[in-house]
């Protein structure tokens, strides 16, 4: 099955951009650093455990970002087979929401409180939160999750979702599902696994 397409119109993709770069603003308004500490952008930077984690333009946790655009086009879908908003074409502004949805994350993410919760229930110890040009990319690769689900059949997009999830736990003994996890239930055997032990 193939959804119906919701991309966006002119004017909501101008909207969708507005809206990113007002994250960025916000960001830098909280005191967040632009780019990493160290002076450098990366296009990749594969080291979790270390002081450049999500400090760069891509890391492990870009296809996280990815899924929350193919998940953001599946709620989209539902939402607007039931409404009809904004009238005209309402399914145009399917995107600006979901970037405002994913912004909204980039700035709680960034925010002290789940700073702290990462550093406590996670291995992430020295998490610093992400530098501008990342949280930036991460609504990006959310994006592009979006546009590729506009693509794609649904069992496709299903399967990405699935072998994006493989691949990183398999790679970094984490990826979406057990980010949430740690957040909302902590477990300390997914805590020694993730470390090594």
């Amino acid at each position: 099955m193939t959804l119906p397409s919701l991309l966006p119109d002119r004017r909501s993709l101008i909207g969708a951009v507005l809206l990113w770069l007002a994250a960025g603003a916000i960001l830098l308004a909280m005191g967040r650093s632009a780019i990493c500490a160290c002076g450098t952008v990366k296009l990749w930077h594969g080291v979790v455990q270390s002081s450049e984690n999500s400090q760069h333009i891509a890391d492990w946790y870009a296809f996280s970002h990815v899924i929350h655009g193919l998940l953001f086009y599946f709620f989209a879908h539902i939402l607007w087979r039931r409404w009809k908003l904004f009238g005209g074409r309402p399914a145009a502004w399917a995107l600006p929401i979901a970037v405002a949805f994913e912004a909204f994350w980039e700035l709680l993410e960034n925010s002290p409180i789940i700073i702290d919760r990462y550093r406590a229930v996670t291995v992430s110890f020295g998490y610093s939160g992400d530098a501008v040009i990342n949280s930036m990319a991460d609504i990006g690769f959310m994006a592009l999750g979006f546009w590729i689900a506009s693509k794609l059949p649904v069992w496709a997009s299903v399967a990405m979702a699935v072998a994006f999830e493989l691949f990183t736990l398999a790679m970094i003994r984490d990826n979406l599902t057990l980010n949430i996890v740690m957040l909302l239930w902590p477990l300390d055997a997914i805590r020694q696994w993730q470390g090594g032990g």
